[in-house]
């Protein structure tokens, strides 16, 4: 566990539980793509730079979500260097409290606020920055949270943060956090055509073709679609929908599954409703969802 990996000439990845990227922009000046999931992780990744004479010029963070941004905090107060990230991306991360009350629909009680779902704060300056590296492509990947990015570094390497999951981890969770089913979907069809010479996901392997496990992606996300629309067969609450999602896949409930799992059966919800497969009854002062 945080091993430095070459993957292009020019990058690198450092493996840990979600892959924080590495960009060479010079002999001895690197790029970090998002920063792992806590101070420890930040102190980790700032021996590896020490360890290569490398000085810490920013971090392109694809997302907001914790285990992605929680190293920021401390490598910025080491080094003072700049964090980049944009739209609801760039709020998230100024305000980390804004990820587990999203995920809740509240006020976040104690066993929410937590480095797992949120980070401590960071100071935040747009891609647009003069200081952003130029030569480094921004590539909206939607649907997984709010304005996620993928970057492209000149040697033709690929960031896709978490747009796709591993096959290992879909046959044991089957549900993945998904904010918009619908830009998901759209997503995955775009990195199915995409070209690299190697991508790199953050929950994956790294491969010079990640068409197989994009389309893997993509038929998990039918398949929990269906199972949804099987328990809405009778008008039932979100509650009992969400209980038997967790029987169905063997997931074990605590609070921080309740939001993650909840909220992606929201958006299952939301995609479908929108497009004609459910429809909602009030009865009883209770929303029930029922499949057309």
């Amino acid at each position: 566990m945080y091993e430095l990996v070459q993957v292009g000439e020019k990058s690198y990845y450092i493996n840990c539980p979600a892959k924080i990227g590495v960009y060479l922009s010079d002999e001895n000046h690197v790029y970090l793509i998002d920063s792992g999931n806590d101070k420890d992780a930040g102190r980790k990744v700032r021996q590896i730079l020490e360890k290569n004479n490398w000085h810490l010029k920013g971090i392109l963070n694809t997302h907001s979500n914790a285990d992605h941004i929680g190293g920021n905090h401390y490598l910025q107060a080491q080094t003072g260097c700049k964090i980049f990230a944009g739209g609801i991306e760039a709020a998230f991360t100024r305000y980390p409290v804004l990820e587990p009350s999203f995920l809740y629909g509240g006020y976040p009680c104690k066993d929410l606020r937590h480095k797992f779902l949120m980070a401590q704060e960071s100071n935040i300056t747009d891609f647009s920055d003069e200081e952003f590296p130029k030569e480094v492509e921004v590539i909206p990947l939607l649907g997984h949270f709010f304005d996620m990015v993928g970057f492209r570094t000149p040697d033709g390497t690929v960031f896709l943060a978490d747009c796709i999951s591993s096959k290992a981890a879909l046959d044991k969770y089957a549900v993945t956090f998904i904010y918009d089913v619908e830009a998901y979907l759209k997503t995955l069809d775009m990195v199915e055509s995409m070209e690299a010479a190697m991508f790199v996901p953050a929950h994956a392997e790294s491969s010079a073709d990640v068409k197989e496990l994009t389309a893997y992606n993509r038929k998990k996300v039918h398949e929990v679609a269906e199972s949804i629309l099987e328990i809405c067969t009778d008008p039932v609450n979100f509650e009992r929908i969400l209980q038997k999602v967790f029987c169905k896949y063997g997931l074990a409930m605590n609070f921080e599954q309740y939001v993650l799992v909840g909220s992606t059966v929201r958006s299952y919800l939301s995609w479908m409703k929108d497009h004609g497969r459910v429809e909602t009854v009030f009865e009883d002062n209770l929303l029930l969802w029922r499949t057309i």
